[in-house]
C-alpha cells in the first residue's frame, strides 16, 4: 500500500492534513500514512467540548484542543501514542489488526469502532464518507500517559467522573505491555510502515500542497469557532461555595455561545444577580471573553456595577473560576 510521510506534531495542522488528503489528495488506490500528535484531547465532529474535556486541565496542563472531521467519542493523545490514517474508496482498519497480530499482539475488532486486546482498548478509530472515498484514522496507544488521559476527559458527570482513573485504566491497555521486542514508539512506527507499505513507494505531497494544509489549519480547523463553536446544546451546573454563600450558576449554551444563565443558592448580594445574568447572555462561553465583559463592571459606572454588588465580596477571578 501506498503511503504520504507527516511528520506535524501539531493536531490542527493534522486534522487540516486529513481534510485535505480526503477531499483534494488526487489518488485513486488506497493509502496511508502514520503520525503524531504533541498533548492534546481531539473531539468528535458531533461532540460538545464542554460537556465532554476538562477544559482547565488542558489549560493548566498546556493540553492542546482540536475537533476532527469524523464522529465518535473524544480522545486524548501525546507523544507515545501513534496515529494512523487510511484513504479510499473502501478502507477498513483490518491491515492494522494484522500487522498487529503479526508482530504478536492478539488484537481484535470491535463492533464499536475499537481494537482491543485481551479485553482492554488498544485503538479507538472513526470513519468518514466523502463523495466516492472514505477515510478511517485511529489510534494505537504504545506508552500513553494514562493518569493525564483520564484527567483531561474528567468532567463533572462524566463517565469518568463516576468511575474514576482506576476504572479507566482497567478499560485501557498500552500496547508496549504486548510488544517487548521494541524499545520506543519510533522502532514500532517502522515496523508498521514497512508492514503496511509492503514494499510499495511513498506518494508525492510537494511544498505548496503542505502550504494549502497550513492555510486550512489557520482558516478552519485552529479557529474558535471550528473548536468551540460547533458544541451542539447543552446544559450545565457549576456549584461552589465562597463567604457570600453558596452559588449555583445553571448555564444554557448553543455552538458556544451563552443562551442562558440563572444563579440559585443561599449567597448575598445588594442587587439581584439575574441583573448581571442577563447582562452575560448572548457572549461566547470564552473566559477572556466573560472577563472583558465582566471587568467592565468596575464599580465606578452606576450602571455597571461590580461583581461585588451582585455576590458580597466576590471577585471577578472567583465568578470566572465558578462559571468554568
Amino acid at each position: 500500500m501506498r503511503f504520504l510521510t507527516n511528520p506535524s506534531t501539531d493536531p490542527w495542522y493534522n486534522m487540516s492534513f486529513d481534510e485535505y488528503c480526503l477531499e483534494q489528495y488526487p489518488s485513486n488506490d488506497v493509502f496511508f500514512y502514520l503520525w503524531r500528535n504533541r498533548p492534546s484531547v481531539i473531539v468528535g465532529a458531533n461532540q460538545n467540548v464542554y460537556t465532554e474535556v476538562n477544559l482547565g486541565y488542558l489549560e493548566a496542563n498546556d493540553i492542546r484542543l482540536a475537533r476532527r472531521v469524523t464522529g465518535g467519542g473524544a480522545v486524548y493523545h501525546d507523544l507515545q501514542n501513534l496515529n494512523y490514517t487510511l484513504i479510499g474508496r473502501e478502507v477498513s482498519p483490518e491491515p492494522i489488526v494484522q500487522a498487529l497480530r503479526a508482530l504478536g499482539v492478539p488484537a481484535e475488532l470491535t463492533g464499536r469502532n475499537d481494537i482491543f486486546v485481551d479485553g482492554r482498548k488498544v485503538s479507538g478509530y472513526a470513519r468518514r464518507l466523502w463523495r466516492d472515498r472514505q477515510i478511517i484514522h485511529g489510534t494505537l496507544m504504545y506508552d500513553v500517559d494514562l493518569d493525564t488521559l483520564a484527567h483531561a476527559l474528567d468532567v463533572p458527570g462524566s463517565k469518568l467522573a463516576v468511575k474514576g482513573i482506576a476504572s479507566v485504566r482497567s478499560r485501557v491497555a498500552n500496547l508496549k505491555d504486548y510488544l517487548p521486542q521494541f524499545s520506543s514508539l519510533d522502532a514500532l512506527q517502522a515496523a508498521l510502515q514497512e508492514m503496511l507499505a509492503a514494499g510499495d513507494a511513498a506518494l508525492p505531497f510537494e511544498d505548496a500542497r503542505r502550504a494549502e494544509v497550513q492555510r486550512l489549519s489557520d482558516a478552519k480547523f485552529s479557529t474558535w469557532e471550528w473548536i468551540y463553536g460547533q458544541s451542539r446544546a447543552a446544559d450545565l451546573v457549576r456549584r461552589a461555595r465562597f463567604a457570600c454563600g453558596t452559588i449555583e450558576a445553571h448555564i444554557s449554551l448553543d455552538r458556544g455561545v451563552l443562551t442562558a444563565l440563572r444563579f440559585a443558592g443561599d449567597f448575598q448580594g445588594a442587587l439581584p444577580a439575574a441583573d448581571l445574568a442577563a447582562r452575560l447572555t448572548g457572549l461566547r462561553y470564552d473566559r477572556e471573553t466573560l472577563r472583558e465583559a465582566l471587568d467592565r463592571h468596575s464599580g465606578l459606572d452606576p450602571e455597571s456595577p461590580s461583581v461585588a454588588a451582585y455576590f458580597d465580596g466576590l471577585t471577578t477571578p472567583e465568578l470566572l473560576d465558578l462559571l468554568f
